[in-house]
């Protein structure tokens, strides 16, 4: 195996192909969920809240949902925000925090997720037809492995001041 920069371990250069691999795949999940989707009047996005807050097991605010998709709470509010606007979500009080409203699925709201999930469900079976089961599960916990690692080790660096919280600019 090539090294990818110098002073990589092989394990290190092995890391770093996978995250260029997934950034791409991240590229195409999106192109692909735009696609899907488009027919049915909604974006990636705005499938991605819709099916966070359906999944959920109990409603929840947009910083649940955010949390829940590895997103920004100002990025899902803005989505959030269309989505009540087109009548696919609700806001409704949150008995926990009064500033924090819950999100709620309304019918069209709810239609619109299993159509967008009937079209899923084709397309994830397809995609993954060829597959050993077992091997896209190993390749989920290693993700969700380094996901942790990740969040341990910025949580970390945050309370150590090697790294600073990202600030918006005004």
């Amino acid at each position: 195996m090539a090294f990818f920069y110098p002073g990589h371990t092989e394990a290190g250069s092995a890391i770093t192909e996978l995250i260029l691999q997934v950034f791409r795949l991240h590229g195409a999940l999106i192109g692909s969920g735009e696609r899907l989707v488009q027919p049915l009047g909604l974006t990636a996005a705005r499938w991605q809240v819709l099916s966070s807050v359906a999944r959920a097991p109990q409603p929840g605010p947009v910083a649940h949902v955010a949390r829940d998709m590895g997103l920004s709470r100002q990025s899902v509010q803005r989505v959030a925000d269309l989505l009540v606007t087109e009548g696919l979500l609700e806001y409704r009080e949150n008995p926990y925090h009064k500033r924090a409203p819950i999100l709620i699925l309304t019918s069209r709201g709810r239609e619109a997720f299993q159509a967008a999930t009937q079209k899923q469900v084709s397309w994830a079976n397809s995609l993954a037809a060829d597959e050993n089961p077992e091997d896209v599960l190993a390749a989920v916990e290693l993700l969700r492995e380094l996901e942790q690692r990740l969040s341990r080790s910025f949580t970390a660096s945050l309370s150590i001041g090697i790294v600073r919280p990202l600030r918006a600019f005004p």
